[in-house]
Parts: C-alpha cells; structure tokens; sequence
C-alpha cells in the first residue's frame, strides 16, 4: 500500500474536487482513499508514505490520439519540395515514411515518446498506428513497448486502400487478430479499436470489408482533416467526409472521430446522434495548416470532445494551452475557450477512455485506477478548486511533473524512470532511425 501525502489533491471528483494538504492512498491498482494527510496516516501506519512537500498531485493525463511511429519523423529532412497542400504532407513525408517501417522500427518508434508521455505525466494512451509493409505483429510490438514503460494504451492499426488490395487486407486482419488477443488479456492497459485511415482512401469493398470483420467494434478514424477528405468523398459518392462515414455506419458511441475540421451543422447532428467521440489536435492541425476545428460548436451541441496530440507533442498540457489560444484566436474574442479546453482535456478524455475499458481513469476517487502524477508547482497566487485549471494553463508544462504512477506502479520518481535503461534504448531508436532514413 502506498500513501501520497502533504499535498494539494485535485481530485476532478465533483463530490471534492480538491484537498488542501490531502493525501490519496492506493491498494494495488486502485485508489482506496482519499482524505487529509493527518487523518490517512493514522488510519494506514504500514503504508509507504511518498511526500509530495505541498506539490499538486493530479490524476494522470490521458491522449485521446497520438501517432508513436510518427516519431521518427523528427529532425528527417527530405528531398521534397516544400508542401504546400496537406495532401503533399501525406504524400510527401508520412506515406514514405510508414511504408519504410519494419516490425523493429514500430517497436523503437515507441521508445522516445512513450519516455516523454511519462515525464510529462500522460498516463493513457489512445494510439493510431500505420506500417504497411509491416501490418501484420505491429500492433503486438507497440503493445510491448507499453508494456515495458507501463503505459495504458488502446491500439488499432489504420487500414487503407493506398497500398493495394493486399494490404488493406493485412490491416483488416492485424485489427482483428489485435482485439481477439486484447480479449483474451482482458487487462485494461491494453484495449483495441478498429482502425481506419480516413474515407478518402478507404473504398466501398474495403469499408464493407472492415464493417463485417470489426462485429460490432468502434472505430478509430481520421474525418475531414484536410479538405482533401471531402473532395474526395463528394466527387466519388456524392455526399461529404463524416455524411460517408455515418451512412456507413462507422459512427458510434464506441468510435472515435478524429479531427472534424471541414464539417456542417448536419454532419455535427450526425455526430451527435451517433454518439461519436470527436477529438481535436489544435497543434497538428495548425501546424499542417489544415484550419481549426469547429469544437467550440459540437460542444455546444452536447458532442463528446476530447483532446489529443495527433503525435505532434507528448506533452498534454502543450495541447491544452494551444486549444485555449487557438480558438480566442479564431473567434477573435478575448472571453472564448476559458471552459472548453479544461472540459476536454479533464473530463472528456477520461469519459472517452472509459468508453474502451471497464475500469475508471481519470480521477482520484476510491476504485479509480492509481494513475496518479505529481507536480512541482508552488502556487504565485492562491490555489484551490476554482483556480486550479488556470494555474495549470498559465503555470504548469509536463516538464513540472516529478512523479508518474500508472496502475498503482511507481514509473518516474524524481523525475527518473525507474527500472529502464533509457540511454540504451534511446541509443538503438537513434539506430533504427537512422537506418530508416537511409531506405527513404
């Protein structure tokens, strides 16, 4: 047993959303309870007491869309030309890289970011991954990776057209051989969708294809990111990105549709209806100049929104200050996205994640999963439950989390992971990419 004391507890339970010199208490994987210091070390004398010295000690941040292999992109120059489409960016640098991945390369792909989630607090991972000339085993190798770090992750692979007939039926097969095996694990640190890459380069036969061998799963699919996606889809069948993929029946409240820039009020309804989860990517989306989400709108229409990376940054509080500065930008009123980015990072992401496990994440309440992290961050002005989402937009970065606990296991304490060589594995990322570049 295990007993976090002296600190400020922000709980994100609305019973008590905050204790002031609180402690939180975890019995193996769970949280048992949580109270003031004074009262829980009395009442649990045996427990190992970790001093959090009047830190903030949160829940674990969750990712609702992240890319591990896009990592190997980082520092990569290419021969291209500047893109100027994000369809160029697709063709350009990601499908010339995914296409070069080996099982070994999505396996040291993992290494870099999965030490960054952990330094920067991140304690969930929902992951879309895509290595066509290596579908089948991928998602089993990122798996270990998770497994190693400790990390909880939810993984799909995305299956597409673009590459022929055979693969796409590679990527049908590596999502369902994934998910039978996440079954019959029955472990909520690993839990699968049904992955697509987006309806512009998933056809009819090959939609079908997935509807029939998914049985009932959700999906995990990018819709209406560049404009591209919906050129396409009304050029060739006459109706618009997410209109597709709802008359498909690919909507649900099991899936999750990434992105939803280029949509209508009709297609938000459908959304809706169907009960999709939608998650934004405010720095990806800016960065690929694709345009800005309409999230303030679909929230206001009760949407599930959550908050992602979209592998752009392991850092989820980087996510978090560039949706709240992104959307005052596009609204151009100073007053907008004050609740809606806290709203989607703290509460949505862990609704959405709960939709994909059987256990809760998220918050710090008894039976809770001990995803726990704790922050070094000493308050400038008074903090408390009103405050708090405002010290951690203005104040806090990943780089102030000093311990990460995932499923009741210490990972990071004093900002060093424990039990992991992190030199040697990130010396043969380094390799891997190095060699991976070369084949490019």
């Amino acid at each position: 047993m295990i007993l976090i004391g002296n600190g400020n507890i922000v709980t994100r339970d609305k019973t008590r959303p905050f204790i002031e010199n609180g402690a939180v208490v975890i019995d193996g994987k769970l949280i048992k309870e949580t109270g003031d210091t004074k009262t829980l070390r009395e009442k649990y004398r045996g427990a190992e007491f970790i001093d959090a010295k009047n830190r903030l000690v949160m829940p674990g941040l969750i990712n609702t869309h992240s890319h591990y292999y896009s990592t190997f992109a980082r520092g990569m120059v290419l021969d291209e030309k500047p893109a100027t489409t994000f369809g160029e960016i697709l063709y350009g640098l990601w499908w010339r890289l995914d296409e070069k991945l080996t099982l070994e390369d999505v396996y040291y792909s993992c290494i870099s970011p999965m030490i960054d989630q952990i330094r920067s607090g991140v304690t969930s991972v929902i992951d879309h991954h895509a290595s066509p000339m290596a579908a089948i085993g991928s998602l089993s190798k990122i798996a270990d990776a998770a497994k190693l770090f400790g990390i909880r992750v939810n993984l799909c692979y995305e299956t597409s057209d673009r590459d022929g007939e055979q693969i796409a039926w590679a990527g049908i097969k590596e999502n369902v051989e994934f998910a039978k095996h996440c079954r019959e694990q029955n472990d909520d640190m690993l839990t699968s969708l049904f992955g697509l890459h987006a309806q512009m380069t998933v056809g009819e036969k090959t939609l079908n294809d997935c509807l029939e061998a998914a049985g009932g799963m959700g999906f995990h699919v990018h819709a209406a990111e560049g404009i591209e996606d919906v050129v396409d889809a009304i050029s060739k069948y006459e109706m618009r990105a997410v209109e597709r993929l709802y008359n498909f029946g690919v909507l649900s409240k099991k899936s999750i549709a990434v992105h939803c820039i280029h949509i209508t009020e009709e297609e938000m309804d459908m959304l809706k209806e169907s009960g999709t989860a939608v998650v934004h990517n405010p720095q990806s989306n800016m960065g690929n100049a694709v345009g800005a989400s309409p999230v303030l709108s679909m929230m206001k229409k009760g949407i599930l929104t959550g908050l992602g990376t979209d592998g752009y940054t392991a850092d989820m509080l980087e996510s978090y200050k560039t949706a709240a500065i992104l959307h005052k930008h596009v609204s151009g009123i100073p007053s907008a996205a004050w609740t809606e980015p806290p709203e989607m990072l703290f509460d949505n992401n862990k609704k959405i994640m709960e939709r994909l496990i059987k256990g809760k994440v998220g918050t710090l309440a008894k039976d809770h999963y001990a995803d726990i992290i704790i922050v070094d961050y000493k308050a400038p002005t008074p903090l408390n439950e009103e405050t708090v989402n405002s010290h951690l937009l203005f104040g806090v970065s990943g780089r102030h989390v000093d311990t990460t606990i995932i499923n009741g296991k210490i990972i990071m304490k004093d900002r060093v992971l424990l039990n992991i060589d992190e030199e040697g594995l990130l010396a043969k990322s380094r390799e891997r990419a190095k060699k991976l570049w070369e084949r490019i």
